[in-house]
């Protein structure tokens, strides 16, 4: 404990020196100034000792409180120290009769998990300003009020009984004092209703006690009034003291069990969001900036892991007004003020809920990097699949037909010659389709997809991705009143060609797919629907993951990736792709988009034109589906 007199250079070197035959002893220095930043140090005193408690390895603080000894065992309990350090007192003898010195008091409260060392040193004995009074803490605004009503109040009082209203009474007289010593009270706290106890007595005395103008009482009743008058205003006036002091605790104790009560809400919650954590810091204490810093070791320079505020930039922790240290290698810096010792706290409750939501921010985004590479590794194990197995089943019928049509051994019929060439090309387009969905997989896997939005109709893409089905497989149902959609034509029509490539795939050969559209409100839907087996409902979401083939799927089905890239695309468009049950049996995909505005947009039914095949009574969620 430093009072910023040039002792504190003395104690410095004994803390040090203790810190030392302990097993990895750490000193603190704290220097404890006054609320009203009335204080008698030396600014280049202190100075000079921050500088020498930091070379010998320790850590200066700089706190505010009035109560010096509750101010200091605050700070103590609230960096679990085990010793405290002192230094003799530097009052003259006669200076006692005011009551015991710092030492004396914090030896006494400390507690038996405190040890105190008293040191002598030079200055011992010298003397030094006398002590100031613990205040009520009511604010400087209420103690001025609460003087000005305990001093002049009776006074004013006085000239009002003698020259408005002089023959009230002594028994009225005293009950008028009395509020007034009262409302001193309720004002100022305890010195002041003690100094308009005094006044009042004095001045009831002297103009309301017979004989008048004396100090004299001829009346022994009237010394019992008195006598009980100033002992019921020193009553009330400590009775209303202590009642400031005890609301003054139950609003900080209130306030400190609602952040420390938020802070324990947010650790249930899981937020990790370090910035909101260190930006209540700040607006709790009232700081300009806040600064978690930390190091990797005690050589390595401070940095900074992050910072809230529009204050200074903090490097270091000695940079910081406050400082409240996490361990060995962390610490948060506040800039702004100087804060309580009693605030400190709290404070620590935050810096290591802070130290804590670091570490879940860092561990969070391993365990993504993680689910990164996982996912990876299982892209690049069905790509492996893939190349082993969809990708080499059309080269080898492709390789089959080239080699048999180059060979001399067997005369080819134009028949036979126009049939390997049809493989080759199904095999090739095969191919070009699979590598094309390999490619937009891994476009969407790695956020390379950038839409290009623009307003246009649907019936200028929709027919365009029906090229690589039979022609008499899809019904399209696209009503001229339709809005136009925002969207990318190309993402449009890769989306809605591996929706009915899939849907194709899947339904009777005797029922074509519809592709129908309508508008709902400020969307507009387009519907896929088929005739097929059906999803089963846990199933439906599944089946847009990648190399997902829900069921057994049919042989050349492809890699499973025609869907992942549909709703991949859609959703880069502001759009979505969901999976519903056909009425009657079947799957339908629905493909939402953002309508242009300013259309007056008009729903229209899906399934509102004659050409939707009837409804059948076949099972939706049965059998392989998509």
């Amino acid at each position: 404990g430093l009072t910023g007199g040039p002792e504190g250079r003395t104690l410095i070197r004994r803390a040090a020196r203790l810190a030392e035959k302990g097993a990895g002893g750490e000193v603190m220095a704290v220097y404890i100034a006054r609320s009203d930043g009335l204080t008698s140090a030396s600014p280049k005193e202190l100075a000079v000792q921050r500088t020498l408690v930091e070379d010998l390895g320790g850590t200066f603080h700089h706190v505010v409180g009035d109560d010096v000894p509750t101010a200091l065992l605050d700070f103590a309990r609230g960096v679990n120290a085990t010793q405290i350090v002192l230094g003799v007192s530097r009052r003259k003898a006669w200076q006692y009769v005011f009551g015991p010195g710092v030492g004396a008091t914090v030896a006494r409260d400390s507690g038996p998990d405190l040890d105190v060392h008293l040191i002598t040193h030079g200055e011992a004995g010298k003397g030094r300003g006398l002590p100031v009074a613990r205040s009520a803490r009511l604010g400087r605004l209420r103690v001025v009020w609460g003087w000005l009503t305990g001093v002049a109040g009776p006074a004013l009082l006085t000239l009002l009984l003698t020259g408005v209203a002089p023959e009230v009474g002594l028994a009225n007289d005293m009950l008028l004092f009395l509020a007034m010593t009262v409302a001193a009270a309720l004002l100022g706290g305890l010195y002041p209703a003690l100094a308009s106890a005094v006044v009042g007595s004095l001045l009831l005395n002297w103009f309301f006690t017979p004989p008048v103008h004396t100090l004299t009482i001829a009346d022994p009743k009237n010394i019992v009034a008195i006598a009980i008058f100033v002992g019921v205003a020193v009553s009330v006036a400590s009775v209303v003291d202590l009642a400031a002091r005890r609301t003054h605790q139950a609003a900080r104790l209130r306030a400190e069990s609602e952040i420390l009560s938020f802070l324990a809400g947010s650790v249930l919650r899981g937020e990790t969001s370090l910035e909101a954590l260190l930006e209540r810091v700040r607006e709790t204490f009232g700081m300009e900036s806040v600064a978690l810093l930390e190091r990797e070791s005690d050589v390595t320079p401070w940095t900074c892991a992050g910072r809230v505020g529009t204050g200074r930039t903090l490097e270091r922790p000695e940079d910081a007004d406050v400082d409240m240290p996490v361990g060995d290698r962390m610490a948060l810096a506040l800039s702004g003020r100087v804060l309580p010792a009693e605030d400190r706290r709290v404070l620590a409750a935050f810096a290591a809920q802070a130290a804590v939501v670091l570490d879940r921010q860092r561990l969070q985004s391993q365990a993504d990097q993680s689910r990164a590479l996982a996912e990876g590794n299982r892209i690049r194990t069905a790509l492996l699949a893939a190349v082993s197995h969809d990708l080499r089943t059309p080269l080898a019928g492709i390789k089959a037909a080239v080699s048999s049509l180059r060979s001399d051994d067997v005369a080819w019929s134009e028949e036979d010659r126009a049939e390997l060439l049809e493989g080759i090309e199904e095999g090739a387009d095969r191919l070009d389709h699979l590598v094309g969905n390999l490619l937009d997989m891994s476009r969407l896997q790695t956020g390379t997809v950038t839409p290009l939005i623009r307003e246009i109709d649907l019936d200028e893409v929709v027919p365009m991705a029906l090229g690589g089905v039979p022609e008499d497989s899809v019904e399209l149902d696209i009503p001229e009143t339709l809005p136009m959609v925002v969207v990318d034509p190309g993402l449009l029509e890769r989306s809605v060609a591996n929706l009915v490539e899939n849907a194709v795939k899947y339904s009777p050969a005797d029922e074509p797919v519809l592709v129908a559209a309508s508008a709902m409100a400020d969307r507009v839907e387009v519907r896929v629907v088929d005739r097929g087996p059906g999803v089963p409902d846990e199933a439906k979401d599944r089946i847009f993951e990648p190399f997902q083939r829900y069921g057994d799927a049919p042989r050349g089905a492809g890699v499973g990736l025609g869907l992942a890239v549909a709703r991949g695309f859609a959703e880069a468009m502001g759009g979505t792709l969901n999976a519903e049950d056909t009425p009657g049996g079947g799957l339908t995909m629905v493909l939402g988009l953002p309508a242009a505005a300013g259309n007056g947009a008009t729903a229209v039914p899906a399934h509102a034109h004659e050409r939707v095949a009837p409804p059948r009574a076949a099972d939706a969620r049965s059998g392989p589906p998509h």
